[in-house]
């Protein structure tokens, strides 16, 4: 079979012009960036007697160094209803730069289920990364020269700026710097160093930019309004009292806003088969919400029958987050869930195995091992009851690979109905394309005819920590949580300040339902804990960090960079 990059380039492709007539978008609507893909107006939000599209919510299992191809998956089944006849639309989070060149490369899904051009939808896109770090560094030095000046100036600061003092307390800046690059020296470091000029000396650290607040408020703002009032309630830092500076206060978020205009506006693209997708934002379920703009699903669902969306890891992750914060906040909820399994993924979850990075995966992985895939399947039931907790019908698509025996196959499919899936189906989009996925997206075009109704995981009245305990206990089948002396004060600050209302995001690993990556399959009897909890007022959630989580990645000591380069006919060669 041709490598990703190969199918991407030999793939027949719109312009993007003619995949934008397709949709019924005015030419003035679209912005075209190059020949295939484009930004699509705001405006489309405004037109009179849109569709209603119906959404699909894809989740999985527990993710494995396996991988489990969710994204194949997502494109496949919006390629796969097309293919019966269902015109559908997929939205999609973008690529960030630090996944690409680390570990997992490329995310513009694989074989004949991606999005074309792969390389422009992996490097750069429109751009809209780079402005985000450009409007969050924006925040970060406008408060650094602030804290300078009015240290400069002393009392005349007022006297000859106009402007009032802030009195910023350097060891509780809160705002971070950005950079779209897995970089771990970026975790802990001094700045101000040097000269008094060189501004004021300061502990500092960087996150990547898909853990930025401004990114998980590009994803849930409504239009650019919302966006700036948004902007305008992040708190940058404390002042020496204790109280809180916000970017309206610093005027600095109008400027920010700027920086996002079009950055808030998604890119159309096509898949494999023209399939049209909407690519934006791109926060991680394990450090963000984990899923794509509430923007893109509104445009995509008045411009389509169905939508297909995907959230980040398993189910436990990005569809908790999409229901309890996306949903909550947007009104957007699903007609079913589809979750991703793989006879070898349920394999490597069952604990019986032991796979290790660069080792020889274990034999019960290249062929027929019943025994081991039965305790394996304990963990699909667990995220089959996990979303249908939410309220909505639920199907299985399982993603085969050429090492799976019919036996194994049966036996998974067997195990989703006895669980309560209301479908079931194995999906051949990475081979087949559409038309492997055909017989997904029947199953789904049925699931979207059942009843449902959302139900979500607590009341926007309940405390925060009765939801954070909820989340553990409901959302994660633990036994509680623990905290930290400094979350518990943060929290009982949190409450006295009125901030009870917002729902938790929880930071977490994504390769267990609990917090402890060892713990594989359904984990039991176990106690989060949590570290610390920040307030992201602009987000309109509050953080929870549980236990030792990395928002700034470090390169590995094979990373994937090593493999990408420049052919002699000026082509990208090693991306995938």
């Amino acid at each position: 079979m041709l490598s990703d990059i190969e199918i991407s380039r030999q793939s027949p492709r719109l312009p993007i012009h003619e995949l934008a007539q397709r949709l019924a978008i005015p030419p003035h609507l679209l912005y075209p960036y190059g020949h295939y893909k484009g930004k699509l107006s705001l405006d489309l939000l405004k037109q009179d007697n849109p569709k209603a599209g119906k959404l699909v919510l894809v989740s999985a299992i527990t993710p494995t160094p396996l991988g489990e191809g969710k994204t194949v998956t997502t494109l496949g089944l919006s390629m796969g209803l097309n293919h019966i006849g269902y015109p559908s639309i997929a939205t999609i989070r973008q690529p960030s730069l630090g996944p690409v060149f680390g570990v997992k490369g490329g995310a513009a899904g694989g074989g004949h289920a991606q999005v074309v051009p792969m390389e422009e939808m992996n490097l750069h896109l429109t751009g809209d990364f780079h402005a985000l770090s450009a409007a969050h560094n924006l925040a970060a030095a406008a408060l650094d020269a602030r804290l300078f000046h009015e240290r400069k100036l002393g009392d005349q600061f007022s006297t000859k700026t106009g402007l009032p003092r802030l009195d910023i307390d350097p060891a509780q800046v809160l705002w971070p710097r950005t950079l779209d690059m897995n970089d771990r020296a970026l975790r802990h470091l001094t700045i101000g160093q040097g000269e008094p000029a060189d501004g004021v000396e300061r502990s500092d650290r960087f996150v990547i930019t898909a853990a930025s607040e401004l990114m998980a408020i590009l994803a849930l703002a409504s239009d650019l309004k919302d966006l700036r009032a948004r902007i305008g309630r992040i708190q940058l830092a404390l002042d020496i009292h204790g109280n809180p500076i916000t970017a309206e206060q610093l005027e600095v978020a109008g400027a920010m806003t700027v920086l996002l205009k079009d950055a808030l506006q998604p890119t159309l693209m096509q898949t494999t088969e023209q399939t049209p997708v909407l690519v934006h934002a791109g926060p991680f379920a394990n450090i963000a919400h984990g899923n794509s703009s509430v923007i893109a699903d509104r445009i995509a669902l008045g411009l389509t029958d169905y939508v297909v969306t995907e959230a980040g890891f398993g189910s436990d992750m990005g569809l908790e987050k999409f229901f309890n914060i996306k949903s909550r906040q947007s009104g957007i909820t699903p007609s079913c869930v589809v979750l991703v399994a793989t006879v070898r993924g349920l394999k490597a979850n069952s604990g019986l195995l032991d796979i290790r990075p660069g080792q020889p995966l274990p034999a019960s992985l290249q062929g027929e091992d019943l025994a081991t895939l039965r305790q394996g399947c304990a963990n699909l039931v667990w995220h089959i009851r996990n979303a249908r907790r939410y309220g909505v019908p639920v199907v299985v698509a399982i993603n085969r690979f050429p090492t799976d025996s019919q036996a194994e196959l049966e036996l998974l499919m067997s195990e989703a109905m006895s669980a309560g899936a209301c479908g079931s189906a194995i999906s051949h989009a990475f081979v087949q394309g559409g038309e492997g996925a055909a017989e997904l997206a029947q199953a789904v075009v049925d699931a979207c005819a059942l009843p449902s109704r959302t139900t979500l995981l607590y009341p926007d009245e309940m405390s925060l920590s009765a939801k954070l305990a909820t989340l553990v206990e409901c959302g994660y089948g633990g036994r509680g949580v623990i905290l930290s002396d400094k979350a518990r004060q943060q929290l009982a600050r949190l409450s006295a300040e009125g901030w009870d209302h917002l729902p938790i995001c929880m930071a977490k690993t994504p390769l267990s339902i609990s917090h402890d990556p060892a713990k594989k399959g359904v984990p039991r009897d176990f106690e989060i804990p949590v570290d610390e909890v920040k307030l992201c007022a602009g987000a309109g959630f509050v953080y929870a960090l549980a236990g030792p989580i990395m928002t700034m990645p470090g390169l590995g000591s094979l990373p994937a960079y090593r493999h990408i380069d420049i052919d002699d006919n000026g082509e990208i060669i090693g991306l995938s």
